[in-house]
């Protein structure tokens, strides 16, 4: 009974903070985009920037690139938005 009560508590710590969050850090990405008030795409720049190879150390590229991605297009997003003033 114990063991499974530890195992339900271990899945939900997994779903809730897994440890490529970087709780342990002290600063979980969502904290901070919400602290920042970021918008979506530079909240997920931000969590590819801080977790980049955390959860698998092959793609440390590919999540790099996904932050330039969303950097890209918030840029792209700020420069219509301007022109549509």
């Amino acid at each position: 009974m114990e063991t499974e009560f530890v195992e339900r508590i271990r899945i939900k710590e997994n779903v809730d903070h897994p440890s490529h969050y970087l709780k342990n850090s002290g600063h979980e990405v969502i904290d901070v985009i919400e602290a920042w008030n970021l918008n979506f795409s530079l909240g997920n720049a931000i969590k590819y920037i801080a977790r980049a190879g955390k959860k698998n150390p092959e793609k440390h590229n590919e999540d790099l690139e996904k932050a330039i991605w969303y950097i890209q297009r918030a840029i792209q997003l700020n420069k219509s938005n301007e022109s549509n003033r």
